[in-house]
């Protein structure tokens, strides 16, 4: 499977831009979710991978094979770029059994591809499976009703699935009728002997014309596969659909159609649809949004197994945190068409780059507290935080906030410089949706409304960030609070602690049961507490918070 690269991959509609300027690298038989909310550019950056969508500069290449490039005029169509797509609407043919919508796809399928004997690939499969008689006849009588009335089409999908065969193959072993007979073994013997005869006859044809066979009975000449322009036969065509079949479980499906069939089951024909060409990359657009919590859970569950059951690299678009955090080896968030952090699942929640970062990854939102403070000769921040409490941040490792903002300054700087050249350059349209710093919510009881007044802030304002999970209520806690609100789910609570005027969420494990009102004592815990700048927005350093 192929690696996915995109460089200075931009979209933009007159000043809008839906992609800015986006590098990214996508790792062979990598899980990536593009996350972020609403209009911020994931599913547009998903479309131009797949070629459903034309890039205004940039270059995307799969593989070794430059797909699109701005400069060098090149873009190959969505159809030969040899990848899948799985719409939020699953976009099933309702007049089309399940088997037809699957290999619809299939059956238009024409290019340069290896000569097959199928004839002699279908022999050996039979000899194969023939030469222990007893296990096809114990998988036939498993097809059985309580009256003794044999369920011919069972019979086929368990053959099918068991021996990894045909349709075709599988109705010709039926016909040999072994589970009828009292001497199966006999009966498989002698049809044994007659398919040898045809496989070696196939096999000295084949030598005639100078070719030999394969492994999987393509012809070879001088070691080479021998190629033509065609179609897919109808046993290669029925191959693929009964492979992915088995892959997402709906075999028995085959001759429904989909009105026929609930949303997961439809979700697993589409996905089987997708598959069924054998896509080098996979690219899944909110596949999950039109099911049930339950049914999302389930299907969640079932990707993962397919991602590694089929070594594709999957692309996946979702603005369910859940989602990305559960599925994907690697999550790229993005806002506002700009690319905000692309690590693993686990990083971007416990390291989020900055505060857009840590507030859309989350569940229950992670605590900003505002501070303001300076920093100690022992590398410890002193914090006056809600409303005149005392704290001190203890960073986890060595850190000079002086450095720190020193570095961040000159690196702004940077970029200042680099957009100011990118600007003078012709041809440069200037961006309407402009970048500015997320503006992050701090939880009070009376909220008022914000109007956006800008306030003078320096390298003394800072933000801590406290995950609900590291909010600890205790008898011996430093602070005092008191439950504002309780939802107990029965494996946790999440409970809202209001200190002074302000609020903080934290989870607790266990059937613990609050009253509202209740007096609780609490303090953070651990040393995973982050820090961001106030005046930039970014994440400085992680550590540990003490109340005085």
């Amino acid at each position: 499977m192929p690696k996915i690269e995109l460089t200075h991959v931009t979209k933009r509609w007159d000043k809008f831009y839906g992609v800015d300027d986006l590098n990214l690298v996508i790792e062979d038989n990598a899980f990536v979710t593009l996350l972020g909310p609403s209009g911020c550019g994931k599913t547009t950056t998903l479309r131009m991978i797949a070629g459903l969508e034309t890039p205004t500069s940039g270059k995307i290449t799969i593989g070794d094979r430059v797909v699109y490039d701005s400069e060098a005029g090149i873009n190959v169509p969505p159809n030969k770029r040899k990848v899948g797509f799985l719409f939020q609407n699953y976009a099933l043919w309702p007049n089309m059994t399940v088997y037809q919508n699957i290999s619809f796809g299939l059956s238009n399928v024409k290019e340069e591809l290896p000569q097959i004997d199928f004839e002699a690939r279908k022999a050996a499969a039979l000899i194969r499976i023939l030469q222990k008689p007893d296990d096809v006849v114990k998988t036939v009588q498993e097809c059985v009703d309580k009256k003794g009335k044999l369920d011919e089409n069972k019979a086929h999908i368990k053959l099918i699935d068991r021996y990894e065969i045909s349709i075709y193959t599988a109705k010709e072993l039926m016909s040999y009728k072994l589970h009828e007979t009292m001497e199966p073994a006999t009966v498989a013997k002698a049809k044994q002997a007659e398919l040898e005869k045809a496989l070696k006859a196939a096999q000295e044809k084949c030598r005639a014309e100078g070719c030999v066979f394969g492994d999987d009975f393509t012809c070879l000449k001088d070691g080479k596969p021998v190629t033509s322009v065609r179609k897919l036969s109808k046993e290669e065509i029925d191959l693929s659909v009964r492979r992915v079949a088995r892959i997402v479980k709906i075999g028995m499906f085959m001759d429904r159609y989909p009105a026929e069939l609930s949303g997961g089951q439809q979700q697993r024909v589409a996905i089987a649809r997708t598959l069924a060409p054998e896509p080098s990359v996979l690219f899944m657009d909110e596949p999950l949004s039109n099911l049930d919590a339950k049914l999302r859970l389930e299907m969640r569950s079932e990707l993962q197994r397919l991602h590694l059951e089929t070594g594709s690299t999957f692309v996946y678009v979702t603005h369910d945190q859940m989602e990305a955090m559960t599925l994907a080896t690697k999550i790229c968030l993005i806002e506002n068409g700009v690319l905000q952090q692309y690590d693993a699942p686990l990083t971007v929640y416990g390291q989020p780059n900055n505060l857009f970062v840590a507030d859309f990854v989350g569940n229950p939102a992670i605590n900003f507290i505002e501070g303001k403070g300076s920093q100690n000769a022992d590398g410890s921040v002193d914090l006056t935080i809600l409303n005149g409490l005392r704290a001190t941040f203890t960073p986890k490792a060595p850190l000079s906030l002086k450095e720190w903002y020193a570095q961040a300054d000159a690196a702004d700087e940077e970029k200042k410089q680099l957009q100011a050249e990118k600007a003078a350059q012709k041809g440069y349209v200037e961006k309407s949706n402009k970048d500015t710093v997320f503006r992050y919510h701090v939880a009070v009881v009376d909220e008022e409304e914000d109007f956006g007044d800008e306030v003078e802030l320096t390298d003394e304002d800072l933000v801590v960030g406290v995950r609900p999970e590291f909010l600890s209520l205790s008898d011996t806690g430093a602070l005092e609070g008191e439950i504002y609100s309780a939802m107990p789910t029965g494996m946790e609570t999440t409970v809202k602690v209001r200190v002074g005027d302000f609020l903080l969420t934290g989870v607790v494990f266990g059937g613990v049961l609050y009253r509202l009102g209740q007096k609780v004592r609490l303090d953070f815990r651990g040393d995973d507490v982050v820090l961001f700048s106030r005046r930039n927005g970014r994440l400085i350093t992680q550590g540990s918070l003490t109340v005085q």
